[in-house]
């Protein structure tokens, strides 16, 4: 098969998605790199769907995602879907689509600016204060009560819109919840409203409540590969943040769980496009499926990517 991998400047030199990108060169797939921080994008040469299927790991309001935007109008597959990961991106819509569906996710106010933080009712604090364009748990902060407003970083608060989420009560660390398909796995990992308490980062048992709502939220978002972060209340798991694509470290086998999955979900949706053609290239690309998901392993690669 022969994918598009959409780099953003920020990945260009990290290890997702680029440990993916030569797994797949390994298994015998072409794989071409678009950085378009470095270059140039031929419109014409997206809406041409040379590629079996683009790849993207967003950054927040990076080029990238216009691009797979554009492929995905033009009719080429992508992973995740380009609507899929612009409905996550915004928490703001994330958090609104996740209220509608019932999930359990903090009571959340919307808020367009820093000095409207002081309209919060006060019965709502404490507050988990974040930007909704935020990645990396960057420029998140907790709000004890209204007179701490004045303690917020500018910098973190005053370029982005922001979410005031009610700040439940938990055990004072996050679980990562990573997906593929129906494959799902949990991390627990140091909360950064917690900083005090030390986690080593490392894999747990996944229980059947959180599996269930992490492939609920997958069905929700339209999502192939994604994560969720969650918190152990009194009440059950609490839904704080969703992302695509996420690093998926401290997963048995990552490497070859995303390549593979990448694989499927491309063979999957050139076979839904090419439904009720006489093309002959659909039952190759499902032969070549099978075949990488048998190949095997670079463990260099994968040991790499348990330390991250």
């Amino acid at each position: 098969m022969h994918f598009c991998f959409i780099v953003e400047e920020l990945y260009r030199h990290e290890l997702m998605p680029m440990v993916i990108a030569h797994q797949l060169t390994q298994w015998g797939h072409e794989v071409d790199l678009l950085e378009p921080h470095m270059t140039i994008t031929s419109l014409a040469e997206v809406a041409g769907a040379r590629y079996d299927a683009y790849v993207l790991k967003t950054v927040s309001d990076g080029p990238g995602l216009s691009i797979l935007e554009a492929a995905e109008a033009a009719g080429a597959p992508t992973i995740n879907h380009a609507r899929a990961i612009r409905l996550v991106r915004d928490k703001a819509v994330a958090t609104a689509c996740a209220i509608a569906h019932s999930l359990p996710v903090p009571h959340t106010y919307f808020v367009a600016h820093p000095g409207l933080l002081d309209q919060v009712p006060e019965r709502d604090y404490p507050l988990v204060v974040k930007p909704t364009n935020g990645s990396s748990c960057r420029a998140v902060y907790k709000v004890n009560c209204p007179t701490d407003l004045a303690r917020l970083d500018p910098a973190g608060t005053e370029h982005s819109f922001l979410l005031a989420q009610h700040y439940v009560e938990n055990r004072g660390h996050d679980v990562k919840v990573y997906v593929a398909g129906t494959q799902v796995f949990a991390v627990a990992k140091r909360s950064p409203l917690h900083p005090d308490v030390e986690v080593d980062k490392h894999l747990i048992p996944i229980s059947l409540e959180w599996q269930e709502l992490a492939l609920r939220v997958g069905e929700i978002f339209g999502l192939d590969l994604y994560g969720l972060d969650i918190v152990e209340t009194n009440d059950g798991p609490m839904v704080v943040d969703i992302n695509d694509f996420p690093s998926f470290g401290h997963v048995p086998e990552a490497i070859t769980l995303v390549a593979s999955h990448i694989i499927d979900i491309a063979a999957q949706r050139v076979l839904q496009r090419c439904n009720g053609t006489s093309s002959g290239r659909v039952p190759e690309m499902l032969n070549e499926a099978v075949t990488a998901a048998e190949e095997p392993r670079d463990t260099s690669l994968l040991s790499t990517l348990r330390g991250s």
